[in-house]
């Protein structure tokens, strides 16, 4: 045993109870703007579909017509593999994942969209399109053959549309009520929002809609779609997205990324408007740190090259959106926009590989963190650490759980291994990650 260490102090209590008063405002502040990730499952997509051209057999649909387009230009896991460069040892576990994905669960989350890709109609029409949404998404939430999430793009907040689009929401909403209630996937999407205001107008809406229905208050969630760049940099200098999420009022579910609206507004030619672009980059990262914390997600955006046509220029399309689907990824965007069938096997593709590539490392990683959670410690006085060449911080280790609960909902990955390899629960896993608040029911187990 170690001498006694004599403990002296020099300030009294007050001190730490007056420091402790002076900052309980930002105490509650941090809390108000900062509560962290909510923990729910996070879409590794958005398939958006045409208001007039959405059916109950949608998802169903779209499924198909992948699996159709593997059957024709990638019939096996070898041909699949050899166009995207996937490695001999995912070859087959991606591959085999990729058609079981598709038949269970095609796409993880759908808009029915009014907005660019709906058109010109008639207000009479959009009435009954926005209508029929509501009853066929009740429906599907009622039998089972929902996507996890789902809803409407509703029209942006600006005068020429806006009392047309507060209708549709109006109309989607009211007949979701009449049909048995909101379903908690429920996504609503607000487009072109250039100023704080117009998402603060949004929140007002939607506190009405509660009142009207006798919602509880927050019921009602929206993602905020970034399209402009006004609201990336606003007229002052400032970082106009950062007070879009304040002007939420807790209600921002998401940031999405617009391609081709955000890059056409800074001029950039059509032939290079593409997610890569460094003006896309730069949106995103103002996105991503805006965002920190908040609990609000950042999506990514799309490309514009279909994979349709003879085999080459499929193999084409797919190389491309696999590669900038990777490239997403490994700056932390999750999600991205999906605009055609032949793109949900390379987006599946992509997020499979992803995770299965770095599933042993993470898995020994927090496994080795779970066993030696002192290890930091170890090295920072000089010894070796025991448990791996690795001395993870407690954040590293939340983000590796993190990391292994988003390859489980998807389906990249299954409880059994990743219990195998980590000795942890789903419990543990958990509650390394953090609290999973609303949690949807993940893809795989």
């Amino acid at each position: 045993m170690g001498q006694q260490e004599k403990v002296s102090t020099s300030l009294a209590g007050a001190v730490s109870e007056g420091i402790s008063a002076s900052l309980a405002p930002v105490d509650a502040e941090l809390e108000r703007r900062y509560p962290g990730d909510p923990g729910t499952r996070q879409p590794v997509h958005t398939v958006y579909v045409p208001g007039e051209a959405f059916a109950a057999d949608t998802i169903r649909d779209w499924g198909g017509r992948a699996l159709a387009a593997l059957d024709e230009h990638a019939p096996d896991a070898a041909s699949f593999a050899a166009v995207l460069g996937l490695a001999d040892d995912l070859a087959e576990p991606v591959y085999t994942r990729v058609r079981a994905k598709l038949e269970r669960e095609p796409v993880e989350d759908l808009r029915v969209d009014f907005e660019d890709g709906y058109g010109g109609r008639t207000d009479a029409d959009e009435d009954t399109h926005a209508a029929r949404a509501a009853r066929l998404i009740a429906e599907a939430y009622a039998n089972g053959t929902a996507a996890p999430y789902m809803g409407i793009r509703m029209k942006c907040m600006e005068a020429p549309v806006r009392d047309r689009g507060i209708r549709t929401l109006d109309v989607f909403l009211s007949g979701l009520m009449d049909a048995g209630g909101l379903p908690d996937g429920l996504v609503l999407t607000l487009p072109k929002v250039t100023y704080a205001e117009q998402v603060t107008a949004m929140v007002r809406l939607l506190e009405e809609f509660e009142k009207a229905r006798g919602l509880t208050p927050g019921r009602i969630g929206f993602e905020i779609q970034i399209e402009t760049s006004q609201s990336i940099l606003a007229a002052d200098g400032t970082a106009a997205v950062a007070r879009m999420i304040d002007a939420a009022e807790g209600r921002a579910t998401g940031l999405h990324y617009g391609t081709f609206d955000y890059s056409a507004c800074l001029g950039v030619s059509a032939a290079y408007q593409a997610s890569d672009h460094p003006a896309a980059d730069h949106a995103k990262a103002v996105m991503q740190v805006a965002a920190a914390g908040t609990g609000v997600r950042v999506s990514d955006g799309s490309t514009n090259v279909l994979p349709v046509g003879p085999t080459a220029k499929v193999h084409d399309a797919w190389r491309l959106h696999y590669g900038l689907t990777r490239r997403a990824l490994a700056r932390a965007y999750y999600q991205g926009w999906d605009m055609h069938p032949g793109h949900i096997p390379t987006r599946y593709a992509a997020v499979f590989a992803f995770y299965r590539e770095g599933f042993a490392q993470a898995a020994a990683r927090l496994a080795a963190y779970a066993n030696h959670p002192q290890a930091l410690n170890s090295v920072r006085a000089g010894e070796t650490p025991i448990g791996g060449d690795i001395a993870d911080e407690p954040a590293t280790a939340k983000a590796l759980a993190g990391y292994l609960l988003r390859g489980l909902d998807c389906g990249a990955l299954d409880t059994a291994e990743v219990t195998r390899l980590t000795g942890l629960t789903l419990a543990g896993l958990q509650a390394y990650a953090g609290p999973r608040r609303g949690d949807l029911t993940p893809s795989a187990k």
